[in-house]
């Protein structure tokens, strides 16, 4: 064990003699929550007060009721500069068939497939769909029809949610994030002290001494792990103080990060960055060189990142509930939404989680051995 000790303290020195890199791996951890506080804050912004729409209405003097029911709802001519690229043109005889009772013709002109344009045109189309169904009460009214004939259905909808599981939907996205930061966090860490040190020629020395294989790997993998975990506490603390100042009541609901879901984060996430630490390692000995090693870890991250947000936007099949990070996330979600917790989908995800991270580790062990290995041959 003291062993063991001293080689942790070892690899932690030596990572923290590398400034940069132990930076370079908490930047995750510090600018991610920063980053979608500003995206939902933005996106609160654009939902609760819309920007005025500036389109072109050719021949707006034909629909001046139009014309005045558009411009209360922000959607006008405007500058000529500040138009978009949605024409409305109105037919000649709109004002003919309006008055008759009839169908009144209007040609919407844009670019369907210009992805900056396809909110605004479903905007000007609710709009103008709004304003079809009033011209149409209006219609039925002056013919003494009241208009709840042609409505025979009304649905009303009871919603049970209450503000803290409308929240959780948004805070799901935000665990993407934290678990994923697990991932981050130790990456560089994991791979300086694997492909890094043998570059070096430091593996090899190392070896050298009078430790066994074994303390070796467990104490690179405790080094990782210590710093996935840092990485993990200090996303946490950040989201705390920074999603205090998203003005979330806009929307009808709350997201509160407090100290039973720190704690809950916490105690999932240590398995998690065990696992991580393992398979970081393992890849990054596998590798060749510290290049070959980066490569290989940023195509050996999809996998987590999949699971992850398949748990995120509930879109997993049912036997992924029982994998390592996606059941997981789904007991988290379901913790945070008031949901029925999931005790024995997140203990057998955990177990195998652990059992992923004890079949690395004795994998890293035996690859030790082998001169190939320890030399990159």
């Amino acid at each position: 064990m003291k062993t063991t000790i001293a080689m942790i303290r070892k690899e932690l020195i030596d990572a923290a003699r590398d400034k940069r890199s132990v930076m370079a791996g908490l930047y995750y951890a510090i600018g991610a929550p920063l980053m979608m506080c500003a995206m939902f804050m933005l996106l609160i912004g654009q939902i609760t007060s819309p920007e005025a729409l500036n389109i072109t209405i050719t021949h707006d003097e034909r629909a001046p009721d139009l014309v005045k029911y558009l411009a209360s709802n922000e959607i006008s001519q405007g500058d000529e500069a500040d138009r978009k690229a949605i024409e409305l043109v109105i037919s000649e005889d709109y004002a003919v068939n309006m008055a008759k009772g009839m169908p009144a013709e209007l040609t919407l002109i844009a670019d369907n497939s210009n992805e900056k344009l396809q909110s605004s045109i479903r905007r000007l189309e609710k709009n103008l769909q709004r304003y079809s169904a009033e011209m149409g009460s209006l219609r039925l009214i002056a013919r003494g029809i009241d208009p709840k004939v042609v409505q025979p259905l009304k649905v009303s909808l009871q919603d049970q949610a209450t503000s803290d599981s409308k929240g959780g939907m948004i805070l799901g996205v935000a665990i993407f994030m934290m678990v994923y930061a697990v991932f981050i966090s130790g990456m560089n860490l994991a791979i300086d002290t694997s492909a890094g040190e043998r570059e070096r020629n430091s593996l090899a020395l190392l070896l050298s001494h009078p430790v066994s294989s074994r303390d070796i790997v467990l104490a690179k993998i405790a080094a990782v792990t210590i710093f996935a975990m840092i990485g993990l506490v200090l996303t946490l603390v950040i989201s705390k103080i920074a999603y205090g100042f998203v003005p979330w009541q806009e929307l009808g609901f709350s997201v509160n990060i407090n100290g039973d879901f720190i704690a809950l984060m916490l105690a999932i996430g240590l398995p998690i960055a065990l696992m991580a630490a393992a398979l970081q390692l393992f890849v990054s000995f596998m590798a060749k060189s510290f290049k070959e090693a980066q490569s290989y870890l940023t195509i050996v991250l999809i996998v987590p990142m999949m699971l992850s947000m398949a748990a995120s936007y509930n879109i997993a099949p049912e036997t992924l509930q029982w994998l390592p990070i996606s059941g997981q996330m789904q007991a988290l979600i379901a913790y945070i939404k008031g949901q029925a917790f999931p005790s024995l989908q997140l203990a057998i995800s955990s177990v195998t989680t652990l059992a992923i991270a004890l079949a690395l580790t004795m994998g890293m062990e035996r690859s030790l051995k082998s001169e190939k290995i320890v030399f990159g041959l």
